[in-house]
């Protein structure tokens, strides 16, 4: 009963979010700082990890592929199909999920502990207005994140198949050109519209409803990583079989 009363709280505060909205100049500041705590302190670790998973990509398949009757550039369309469908959309936000979620409900989970949300609702102030909209509004800007993670993802690939010298250059790049569908470009970016908004709200939650102190805090972070990470993998089987299948 726990999980459904959270499910109708959580869509509750989706409803107060969008209600009664701060004033623009306010909302403003907000947001400029969101966009500079969420997404160009995420650059760096989403740069690293692209780039070496899309080389572990290319040598594993690589080394998988022993048949010399089954031609090389198969190397680059694997690598182009894992980064592009799954690895940058889902397991990046998955990983998003422990850095920018945890930081999104120590954030208001402290707000919440400190009687700072309290003090906004005594001021007549939408807390959750003022908290939430702004993280919406600044990973709204999570998939130009994502459009990097690819990219770097598949130079990662190349770099590791030519330097590696288990492919050429030439052939890596004719798998990344064979059979590429834009739909598939879509369909990522679709999905990440999606987690987007999934890990802006879902650890904003547990944050502004936590009850405690400061270690029930961190307890809240843990909780909400694991439910946003698994609203994500549960979104992400459905939107598949909406888009693809």
């Amino acid at each position: 009963m726990i999980y459904i009363e959270n499910l109708g709280r959580y869509f509750a505060m989706l409803r107060k979010v969008f209600s009664k909205p701060v004033k623009w100049l306010i909302l403003k500041d907000l947001i400029l700082k969101e966009m500079n705590d969420l997404i160009n302190n995420s650059l760096g670790i989403v740069a690293f990890i692209s780039f070496f998973v899309g080389g572990v990509v290319t040598i594993q398949t690589a080394l998988n592929i022993d048949n010399p009757f089954i031609p090389k550039y198969l190397i680059g369309f694997a690598t182009r199909q894992s980064i592009i469908l799954e690895f940058a959309p889902t397991f990046v936000s998955i990983i998003m999920a422990g850095k920018v979620g945890s930081f999104i409900t120590s954030s208001i989970g402290t707000m919440r502990v400190t009687e700072q949300i309290d003090a906004l609702d005594v001021m007549g102030v939408n807390s959750l207005n003022y908290l939430v909209f702004p993280k919406i509004v600044a990973m709204s800007l999570y998939p130009f994140l994502i459009a990097i993670g690819m990219f770097l993802g598949i130079l990662g690939g190349w770099t590791a198949g030519v330097v590696g010298g288990l492919t050429s250059s030439e052939a890596f790049t004719t798998g990344l050109q064979m059979d590429f569908k834009t739909y598939h470009i879509a369909y990522a970016f679709i999905k990440t519209v999606v987690f987007s908004f999934v890990l802006a709200t879902v650890p904003a939650f547990y944050g502004y409803y936590m009850k405690g102190g400061a270690l029930e805090v961190g307890r809240a972070s843990t909780t909400a990583f694991v439910w946003t990470s698994i609203v994500i993998i549960v979104l992400n089987f459905i939107l598949t079989q909406l888009i693809l299948g």
